[in-house]
Formats: structure tokens, C-alpha cells, sequence
């Protein structure tokens, strides 16, 4: 099974190509605190309907160029 993730569209400036951003939350092992990490990803879409802030759920698959390593499988809006 390939590994999925959601994130919001920050990006769709490449031809098709839009950049994912996905926060991950987890709690710091000594200070107890809750910890905020962000990263984005290229991800192929071949879908010009999706827009900026949307909500998008992508999918690891085969390299597709250097840096692209996912692809759209359900694009959803806010």
C-alpha cells in the first residue's frame, strides 16, 4: 500500500505540478510542549481545477522527475 498523506495546496504556479504542505504535531519528549513541523512536497496533478488553500490528498509513487516523488488522488475543497 502506498503511504498517503493531506495537506493545502500552497503552490500551482508549475505546469502540472502543485506544492502540498502538510503539518505534523507531535509533543517534545522532554519539555512536554506541543511541536508544530511543516513540510512541503511536489506533488503531479493532473487536475487544473485545484486552486490555492485547497485540500488535497496525495500518494507516493514511481520518481516522476528530481523532485517529484507523489501524485493527486482526491482533490477536495476547504
Amino acid at each position: 500500500m502506498a503511504h498517503s498523506i493531506k495537506g493545502t495546496v500552497v503552490s500551482t504556479s508549475m505546469n502540472k505540478t502543485i506544492t502540498v504542505q502538510f503539518v505534523r504535531k507531535f509533543r517534545h519528549p522532554r519539555y512536554m510542549k506541543v511541536v508544530s513541523l511543516s513540510k512541503k512536497i511536489k506533488a503531479h496533478s493532473e487536475d487544473p481545477t485545484v486552486k490555492l488553500g485547497d485540500m488535497v490528498e496525495i500518494v507516493s509513487c514511481r520518481p516522476l522527475s528530481s523532485t517529484k516523488f507523489y501524485r493527486v488522488v482526491s482533490p477536495s475543497s476547504k
